[in-house]
């Protein structure tokens, strides 16, 4: 290595470790999102899989709270350090793929500037590990192209069994992987080899666990995701969300050159032909589906999460291997020089106006009702009317607030959510004393009791109203329900509408 290559892999490095640490410091400021919460009352009880996704977010939280406790940083540590690996095999597949130092350290610096992977990572959601186990599979899958050795399609299983532990969009890589090895003659000698079908199998071994879960929960998780893929109508408008939510995803300026960079590696001047084929079928394959379900129902940004590795190789390719002409050159330039500090201002200013609303002049913006600020003040309100009024334990209707209740109220306090049961299975229920005494409902304010209350109990009060704000914008107002005297089942034990 020449001492310019040193250089360049040196300032790579720095970099990537300075992002890791923003995202940190981010992570410790900013209050748990909902979802985290939720995610965080996983890692309590550990199993092969959850009604909504399979396991590997909840023991990326385990692990980062035995490190560092219940907290923000501790719910949210391993998922952000696992950028690093995530850095390191981008890195080496752009490598691979494309030769040279400067589009491997290109692809990884890119990819850690996109929200997708900065905010990706601190809001840890089972994209965190999805996205470090699509770098692998990229990775895996390069080195197979570079060595011609069969004992690595067992990487690549290993990488896609740690990908279908992460989220079910995993399932995706298996037809992308076929469709390259067919697209590239060359390649095409993998499908007569067991090399290829025993990466399978041990994909599919590392994934039992989940299989196993669901053939022990009526199939529900399956059945939850899977059918979001039905189509009950017609409803185009969708399509329209999912430029402009990728463009902020992946910043405007990265989103440029990745966009760019598909269009030189689809001219095949770019490398041999494997290497943008396998760009391409990474890419298009999960795009081209998500594509079909926007003509019936919205696509959330965050589902693209596993194109975005190849994405970021891509964008490494068109500000570095591709020759353009003038104009389209000063582009390139331009986005650049200038995408890094661009991705790292968005990210700070994004966290800032999540944690003080300070951008939108103190005013209601989109993170107010999924962020929790506001949330360890007023568990405060609500631990003292708790124990003013002796209750035994605490109710929610909804898995965010029961979430947000858990991990704010102090540990030893008694937390449940009062419906959808099948979201707990994995976890002890209250035992038959806790239920026995004085119940807290805590609830979204409304004029009236909710009506199933009146059925449930002899007694419902209410005994007060909290407030959670971000400065003095009040987000939303809660009624505190003493619940007295229960007519039979304290739950509502409805079967999920996946198993009616």
């Amino acid at each position: 290595m020449n001492p310019n290559e040193a250089r360049l892999v040196r300032n790579t490095v720095l970099t990537v470790l300075a992002l890791v640490a923003l995202r940190l410091v981010a992570a410790a400021w900013t209050p748990l999102t909902f979802d985290e919460a939720y995610y965080w009352m996983w890692s309590k009880g550990l199993a092969g899989g959850y009604y909504d996704h399979p396991p590997m977010v909840a023991f990326v939280i385990r692990l980062g709270t035995l490190i560092a406790g219940d907290t923000e940083l501790g719910v949210r540590l391993i998922s952000i350090l696992l950028a690093l690996p995530m850095s390191w095999a981008v890195y080496h597949a752009a490598a691979i793929l494309f030769g040279g130092r400067r589009v491997a350290s290109a692809a990884a610096i890119l990819l850690n500037i996109t929200l997708m992977a900065a905010v990706g990572t601190m809001i840890v959601t089972p994209d965190a590990p999805l996205l470090v186990a699509a770098s692998f599979v990229l990775f895996s899958l390069a080195k197979v192209l570079q060595t011609g050795r069969g004992a690595w399609w067992l990487a690549v299983g290993v990488a896609a069994g740690a990908a279908l532990l992460s989220k079910y969009t995993a399932l995706f890589f298996g037809p992308a992987i076929l469709i390259w090895l067919v697209a590239v003659p060359k390649l095409r000698r993998w499908l007569l080899s067991p090399w290829l079908y025993l990466g399978g199998l041990v994909a599919l071994a590392m994934f039992s666990p989940v299989i196993l879960w669901n053939a022990d929960h009526r199939w529900v998780s399956f059945i939850k995701q899977m059918g979001r893929a039905r189509i009950e109508d017609f409803r185009p408008a969708f399509i329209a969300e999912l430029i402009p939510t990728q463009i902020a995803f992946a910043t405007p300026l990265v989103f440029i050159l990745g966009a760019m960079g598909l269009y030189a590696l689809a001219r095949r001047s770019i490398g041999a032909m494997a290497a943008p084929a396998l760009i391409n079928a990474n890419i298009w394959t999960i795009v081209a589906y998500f594509i079909w379900h926007a003509l019936h129902a919205r696509v959330e940004a965050n589902w693209f999460a596993p194109v975005y590795p190849a994405f970021a190789v891509a964008a490494a390719v068109a500000a570095h291997l591709t020759q353009w002409d003038g104009s389209q050159q000063r582009v390139i330039d331009f986005c650049r020089r200038w995408a890094a500090p661009t991705g790292v201002i968005l990210f700070a200013l994004l966290v800032v106006q999540a944690n003080t609303g300070v951008l939108t002049g103190y005013r209601r913006d989109a993170t107010v009702r999924s962020v929790g600020v506001g949330w360890r003040e007023m568990s405060g309100e609500i631990e003292a009317v708790r124990a003013r009024t002796g209750a035994t334990c605490v109710l929610a209707p909804d898995y965010g607030t029961t979430g947000w209740l858990a991990f704010y109220l102090p540990k030893d306090i008694c937390v449940a959510q009062q419906s959808q049961r099948i979201r707990w299975v994995n976890l002890p229920e209250p035992g038959a004393a806790q239920l026995a005494g004085k119940l807290l409902y805590v609830h979204e304010a409304s004029p009236a009791d909710p009506p199933f209350l009146k059925d449930r109990f002899a007694r419902i009060e209410r005994v007060a109203e909290v407030r959670r704000k971000r400065g003095a914008l009040v987000i939303e107002t809660y009624a505190l329900d003493l619940l007295e005297g229960p007519n039979g089942e304290v739950f509502d034990r409805t079967p999920p509408p996946e198993l009616r």
